[in-house]
């Protein structure tokens, strides 16, 4: 009985050092730059969705709303199609966002309105340029032949992304100098009305000299 349960826990000891190894092959099959690109879109996009559901929460224009849920919807998508892709090739991706990202989503979490409309939508521009430039790079350069077939199927939906970005951020923008515009009309004419009262004070306080 001590014989079987020997050979038992040795034949169970070998399956898991061989599944272990083989993963560990898998991941070292991966060039190391297709590795690299799989992690810092794993990072990106779990970014992506972070600041697609801040967007959800406190934007004040319903483009900028509209977009974040879009985040939220396409990058959980494509996050898990790399995540899944990435396993089977015994690679561990991010699953949560880098300090940079982080960072940004701090800065943005203590904005609201059309501030946070307008800062919101130029990062998403600025990353969304970079994000269209290296997956088309990567659907070219890959030589992992399935990261390369996700770099190539992902780059035309971010190049979508870009677009909306665009688009919703010309109608921040323009929120923000309304904003702006009433906050200074506002200003001058406070001012304004303190200006009359200060001269209605004056003019009492002359004819009450006279």
């Amino acid at each position: 009985m001590s014989k079987i349960y020997f050979l038992t826990r040795s034949v169970l000891a070998l399956a898991g050092a061989s599944l272990a190894g083989a993963a560990l092959a898998q991941g070292a099959a991966v060039p190391a730059a297709d590795r690299a690109f799989a992690e810092k879109a794993a990072a990106g996009g779990a970014a992506e969705v972070e600041g697609g559901k801040v967007a959800e929460q406190r934007a004040a224009n319903d483009k900028v709303k509209q977009f974040g849920a879009r985040m939220v919807q396409d990058h959980g998508k494509a996050n898990d199609q790399l995540k899944q892709l990435a396993s089977s090739k015994g690679v561990q991706v991010p699953t949560e966002t880098d300090k940079s990202h982080q960072k940004k989503m701090e800065k943005l979490q203590k904005l609201q309105g059309a501030d946070f409309d307008k800062a919101y939508m130029d990062d998403m521009v600025k990353d969304h340029k970079k994000d269209v430039k290296e997956f088309q790079k990567q659907a070219k350069s890959a030589k992992d032949p399935e990261v390369k077939s996700f770099a190539a199927q992902t780059a035309p939906t971010l190049q979508e992304h870009l677009q909306m970005a665009e688009a919703a951020q010309k109608t921040a923008k323009g929120e923000s100098k309304s904003a702006k515009g009433t906050k200074t009309s506002k200003s001058s004419g406070s001012a304004s009305t303190s200006g009359s009262a200060s001269s209605g004070t004056a003019g009492s306080a002359s004819a009450s000299g006279k």
